[in-house]
């Protein structure tokens, strides 16, 4: 399965990020494989409008299952994931990353 973090870093030892839209990156976490990937959101900084629409869709093309993050994303964003099949976690904002895989594995984070 696939999980994927808002960071502020492209490690396991990054901060996350609290923003999902405009957050600066998606850490993709493959639990099968065993595999971190980063992909840059940094391009979302700037815009107006559909920020988290384009975040989902990024989601949708890593074929992540389970987003974790700190804030939760907005209502455009939460329908996308939604249809998507994504669950979302949320409060793991003052985390890093590898403390908020924790904090899912002992059920610690408040599912939406």
């Amino acid at each position: 399965m696939k999980i994927a973090f808002t960071t502020k870093g492209s490690q396991w030892d990054s901060k996350m990020d609290p923003r999902f839209g405009r957050t600066e990156y998606f850490l993709i976490y493959d639990e099968t494989a065993d595999t971190l990937t980063a992909v840059n959101n940094k391009d979302t900084e700037n815009e107006a409008h559909g920020a988290g629409p384009k975040a989902a869709q990024r989601l949708a093309e890593q074929k992540a299952k389970i987003l974790i993050t700190g804030n939760g994303p907005g209502g455009n964003a939460a329908t996308v994931l939604q249809k998507l099949g994504v669950d979302c976690y949320i409060n793991a904002g003052d985390m890093s990353v590898k403390e908020a895989y924790e904090a899912f594995k002992a059920g610690q984070l408040k599912k939406l």
